[in-house]
């Protein structure tokens, strides 16, 4: 804070405590520091807390120290707190971190990614995820199928055929976002009727080997 900007706090809260004794409402005292001291007058609500503090026999004119320096966010123990937050559930939002702990959600952001090197990223579409049993049997089938081929590098036997099961969807409808359209301003929505065919998918069976698919059924 400035020297002439404290000096003039002072001045101000000497004028609203003489205005107090003299029986004015912070309301009268506002309208008084418009007329004489225009755009620099304090605001109604500072005159307002003033005035009641000395007319509750408040002497000092100058501002209550602060308590200690101002508490930082960005603290060991508040960046661990975050990232264990964040391990506990991966989908919560910087607002649920920020209320939770009690930072804005400004230093919520700078912690994940400037602290914790984190950033949000939409999931990607993969295979069904596999559980641990599944997985190693899946391990287990596989350092077979490579045992034999080892042992037979020649012949028909080496020939591993493959097979696996899918969806295939003959019709996928428009989804709200892709039927979106421009329009001007002062028009209403553009509608959309209902008389679209439904989603359809059949079951297909593929069957390939190394070089290429064998057959392909459709259930």
């Amino acid at each position: 804070m400035s020297v002439s900007l404290k000096v003039d706090k002072i001045e101000h809260h000497t004028v609203i405590k003489f205005f107090v004794k003299e029986g004015l409402t912070p309301n009268e005292i506002h309208s008084k520091f418009i007329k004489f001291y225009g755009d620099s007058s304090p605001s109604f609500l500072r005159i307002k807390k003033w005035a009641a503090e000395f007319k509750h026999g408040r002497t000092s004119l100058e501002d209550d120290p602060l308590e200690g320096r101002p508490k930082c966010a960005t603290t060991p123990e508040i960046i661990e707190q975050v990232h264990d937050m964040v391990l506990d559930d991966w989908w919560l939002k910087g607002r649920e971190i920020s209320e939770t702990i009690g930072i804005s959600k400004e230093r919520v952001g700078y912690i994940l990614h400037e602290e914790l090197d984190m950033k949000k990223l939409c999931a990607r579409w993969v295979p069904p995820l596999l559980p641990a049993y599944q997985k190693c049997t899946r391990m287990k089938i596989s350092e077979q199928c490579l045992e034999r081929f080892n042992k037979n590098k020649t012949g028909f036997v080496h020939r591993f055929i493959t097979m696996d099961e899918t969806w295939i969807h003959h019709y996928t409808p428009d989804s709200k976002q892709q039927s979106k359209q421009w329009t001007e301003t002062r028009c209403s929505a553009p509608k959309k009727t209902r008389l679209v065919p439904s989603e359809g998918k059949v079951m297909t069976w593929v069957f390939w080997d190394a070089e290429d698919i064998l057959f392909i059924d459709y259930l």
